[in-house]
C-alpha cells in the first residue's frame, strides 16, 4: 500500500515534469567560423539545467548553401517547435535556414550577421568594416581562411584568459573565404520574431554592423560590454537571452 501511495502522489509531478519538457522547443545552436559545435558547451550545460532539450550543429564551413543545408536537416530532425541560434557567421546560416520554416519560432543572433534574402555577406560588412579581423585572415592553398594565431585573442577575445584562447586559435575551423560573396534566397527574420545580442567590444564584426542588423530585422535588443565571443565570456546573459526568446513561443 505504500509503494502505491507513493506512486499517486509521484506520478502526476513527473507526469507535469514530462509534459513541461515536451512543450518545451528545442533549442538548435549554430556555430560560427573558426569555430565548431564543442564551443557551445557552457550555454548547453546551461540550458539542459533548465529543463531545455538542446542541439548544436556541426557545420562544415566549406559554403553558405551546405551550411544551411546541415543545420536544415538537424533543425527537421526535432520533433517540436525550434529557437534557432547563431553566432558570428552563423547567423547567416540561420537567416538562411529558418526562411519558410514553421517549426522555427524564434531567432537569436549572437554578435552575428543577419544577411537579407540575396544579400552578399560581406554587403553590410563593407559599408561597416572590421580592420582589426581584416589584418589577421590568412588563407590557405584551397582557399580557406584562418586567424592567424598570434592575433586571436586580440581579435576575438580579449576578455578570455589567454591561456584559453591559445587553446581556440589552436583548434579553429578554417571557413571558405567563398562566403563573403555568397547568400541566401530567404530571411527568416523578416517573418519570426528575432533577438539580438550586440558585443560592444566586438573586433570581428563591428558593433556598427550588429546595430544596424539588429535594427532592420526589428529585434529585441541587448548590448554587452564583451568581445566577439560574448556565449564565452558572458554565458549567463546568453542564456537569459536565448530563454526569453524560448519562452515567448508561448509554448510553455
Amino acid at each position: 500500500m505504500r509503494i502505491v501511495r507513493i506512486l499517486e502522489v509521484a506520478l502526476p509531478v513527473m507526469l507535469v515534469a514530462t509534459a513541461n519538457a515536451q512543450t518545451k522547443p528545442t533549442i538548435v545552436l549554430v556555430h560560427g567560423a573558426f569555430a565548431a559545435a564543442a564551443g557551445w558547451s557552457g550555454i548547453i550545460e546551461r540550458l539542459q539545467k533548465r529543463g531545455y532539450n538542446v542541439v548544436a550543429v556541426e557545420n562544415p564551413l566549406s559554403g553558405l548553401s551546405a551550411d544551411v543545408a546541415t543545420t536544415k536537416r538537424l533543425v527537421d530532425r526535432q520533433p517540436g517547435d525550434v529557437v534557432l541560434v547563431g553566432h558570428s557567421y552563423g547567423g547567416a546560416v540561420i537567416s538562411g535556414a529558418s526562411a519558410g520554416d514553421p517549426k522555427v519560432k524564434a531567432l537569436v543572433f549572437v554578435a552575428a550577421f543577419a544577411p537579407d534574402a540575396n544579400e552578399p555577406l560581406k554587403a553590410v560588412g563593407d559599408k561597416f568594416p572590421t580592420p582589426p579581423l581584416n589584418a589577421t585572415l590568412k588563407p590557405d592553398a584551397a582557399g580557406f581562411l584562418f586567424v592567424d594565431t598570434a592575433k586571436f585573442h586580440a581579435v576575438f577575445a580579449a576578455d578570455l584568459p589567454v591561456a584559453e584562447t591559445r587553446i581556440a586559435a589552436a583548434s579553429q575551423k578554417p571557413l571558405s573565404s567563398a562566403v563573403f560573396d555568397q547568400s541566401n534566397p530567404g530571411a527568416g527574420w523578416k517573418n519570426i520574431p528575432s533577438w539580438f545580442m550586440v558585443a560592444k567590444n566586438d573586433k570581428a564584426i563591428n558593433p556598427e554592423a550588429e546595430r544596424f542588423y539588429a535594427k532592420r530585422a526589428n529585434a529585441k535588443t541587448t548590448e554587452v560590454e564583451s568581445s566577439h565571443v560574448i556565449f564565452l565570456s558572458h554565458p549567463d546573459a546568453v542564456v537569459r537571452v536565448i530563454i526569453e526568446a524560448a519562452t515567448a513561443t508561448g509554448k510553455h
